[in-house]
């Protein structure tokens, strides 16, 4: 089942893995004749053996004694050059393409994450989809190149072995054949036993990837609740968790190996017993027994491989299973087929009896209807935890609704192509994402082509290219990882610019100039306003100065609209949004408006 998934893989690069096939059988041939130097100078050399009459050998065996000496001692440095030559090619190429196949499988798997919505991250460990891209797709590598490749060159050899050893002597062959069974057993016994091993040691290492990629995002909370040693404690209590399983695992490949070599050497005994009797017998002379052992080791040496090969695949086959159940986890984010028009969408937007949930039997949204006419800037008000980032996340289909549709231009979000869809929609999300590249990459992440005149026009109406002008190398400037090197406003400011930029026909603004001083903030609204004209704007609003720009409000509590309209409106009805604008945007130092609070 994994071979067959795996064959893609290696289907790409099957020229390179027949060249290496080749390889094999070439290697095998100079094995084949490693032996036979050292029996012409103990058989021709050194004994009195006659040379075979009608041989093709023999003129050379009828060389004098100095002359064949020398000519065997230059063959087998000729044969073993040869050998080790194509050996390291051999090394190079399978190890070439197991790295080519590799990166191939971490593409494969790092863009179909991509493609997974973000319920379904929500669901996932960081650090453990980490390790399967880094250490587990290592597996490929493992089983094509250390274990498939290996056996099938174990075989050639083996077969090329048992063709020269049958005619030397069938009954030693077959005495030396008689390991393979036992060999086959101990494989059987073995292999579960590693693989369930392997399994939990991959996920207990998988658990400490997931423990420090949690704390360094952490790292602030960490130091400010100075819970540096607890967390050190579990760190350490997970590794020792970790070592102990990888111990084991080595522990009991190593007891496979230890087995197997115990195994050959008995057949390597009987073997020798049974033909230095026959040669006391003078059935057979010193030399052939000679090579007979040569070739013994020769013939083990496959057989050895194959067996250590299967425990590697044993191992490698717990890696390669758990980097298939990301990739055959079906896309919850199928991609449609429709695309924008070349002007871009219009920007009527509607939520049609809409319910979502990330969990069973806790919904986040529940039965959402609304419409938003183009150019319409609509404000998102409500408590923490009512729904209001999961309603807008529906839009760019960051994850699909459970019942229900949302609809852009009236066409289901969902029949759209997701990078045609997202290509519409201009984002400033909260906290500010700040990736650890220069300003301007940062600037220019959702509109990488663009010039830098559109890039420092960008920033201007974001209010921060002053700022990025101070910086030691300008908008080359790197940020740092999260961009540490920029504070809380001044990302707020990148990230506005990002969308300014980006110039969609439909905004998503969450509480964009919450980071941001009273000064800047008039600014950068101003800015906000500039773009908002003409375009769909959502808003999540907080403050009372985004709620007054906005055409249209809704409010979210428990997840469902429990009041619609505009300012005036619900501020007359004195329901809902008249109490929540009593009790948080009062409280603001600028003055509110003079509406009266009764029809």
């Amino acid at each position: 089942m994994l071979l067959r998934k795996l064959w893609p893989y290696l289907r790409a690069y099957r020229w390179q893995v027949v060249w290496a096939l080749a390889q094999v059988f070439l290697i095998a041939g100079f094995e084949l004749l490693k032996p036979w130097p050292l029996q012409i100078v103990i058989d021709y050399v050194l004994g009195d053996k006659a040379p075979p009459n009608g041989s093709p050998l023999t003129p050379l065996l009828s060389l004098p004694q100095g002359e064949l000496l020398l000519f065997a001692c230059i063959g087998l440095v000729l044969v073993n050059f040869g050998s080790g030559g194509l050996t390291q090619l051999h090394y190079y190429t399978t190890i070439k393409v197991g790295q080519n196949m590799v990166n191939d499988l971490r593409g494969a798997l790092y863009a179909h994450l991509q493609r997974q919505s973000l319920a379904y991250h929500g669901r996932q460990r960081v650090g453990d989809l980490m390790y399967r891209i880094t250490a587990d797709s290592f597996a490929v590598q493992t089983m094509i190149m250390n274990g498939v490749l290996p056996i099938l060159s174990a075989v050639i050899l083996l077969v090329g072995m048992l063709v020269v050893l049958f005619p030397m002597d069938p009954v030693l062959t077959l005495l030396a054949l008689t390991v393979v069974p036992v060999l086959f057993v101990l494989i059987a016994s073995f292999n579960k036993k590693i693989i369930d091993i392997s399994t939990e040691a991959r996920e207990r290492e998988s658990r400490v990837y997931s423990l420090v990629q949690w704390t360094m995002t952490a790292i602030k909370i960490v130091q400010a609740f100075t819970k540096e040693d607890e967390e050190h404690h579990r760190f350490m209590g997970a590794s020792r968790e970790s070592l102990r399983w990888s111990l084991r695992l080595y522990s009991w490949q190593q007891l496979y190996s230890g087995v197997v070599n115990l195994t050959i050497a008995a057949g390597t005994a009987l073997v020798v017993y049974v033909g230095a009797r026959t040669v006391m017998d003078h059935r057979l002379s010193l030399g052939q027994l000679l090579v007979f052992i040569s070739y013994l080791a020769q013939l083990y040496t496959p057989i050895n491989q194959i067996t250590q090969s299967w425990g590697m695949i044993a191992g490698a086959r717990v890696g390669a299973r758990r980097v298939f159940e990301v990739l055959d986890t079906d896309a919850d984010l199928p991609s449609g087929t429709r695309q924008f028009p070349p002007e871009g969408a219009r920007g009527a937007i509607a939520w049609h009896g809409v319910s979502f949930n990330y969990l069973p039997d806790a919904p986040v949204l529940r039965d959402i209807d609304f419409t938003v006419a183009p150019g319409t800037k609509v404000a998102i008000v409500g408590p923490t935890g009512a729904g209001k980032s999961t309603l807008l996340g529906l839009l760019p289909r960051f994850f699909d609704p459970n019942a229900g549709i949302v609809e852009i231009d009236g066409v289901d979000v969902r029949d759209y192509q997701l990078k045609s869809l997202r290509s519409q929609i201009g984002m400033v999300l909260q906290p500010p994402l700040i990736f650890p590249l220069s300003v301007r990459d940062n600037i220019a992440y959702g509109r990488p082509g663009a010039d830098d005149a559109a890039i420092e026009d960008a920033a201007r109406r974001a209010f921060i290219h002053g700022r990025i002008l101070e910086m030691a190398e300008g908008y080359k400037t790197p940020v740092g990882e999260s961009g540490i090197a920029l504070s809380e406003g001044e990302k707020q400011r990148v990230t506005i610019a990002r969308a300014l930029l980006r110039d969609a026909p439909i905004l998503i603004l969450d509480e964009p100039t919450s980071a941001l001083d009273v000064e800047t903030e008039a600014l950068v609204m101003a800015a906000i306003e500039t773009l908002m004209k003409g375009r769909t704007t959502f808003i999540i609003a907080h403050r009372l100065s985004t709620v007054r720009t906005c055409d249209q409000i809704i409010v979210l509590r428990d997840g469902g609209i429990v009041e619609h309209g505009t300012l005036p409106d619900l501020l007359r009805r004195n329901g809902v949004f008249a109490g929540y604008y009593r009790t948080q945007f009062l409280t603001e130092t600028e003055p509110s408006p003079v509406i009266p609070l009764s029809a």
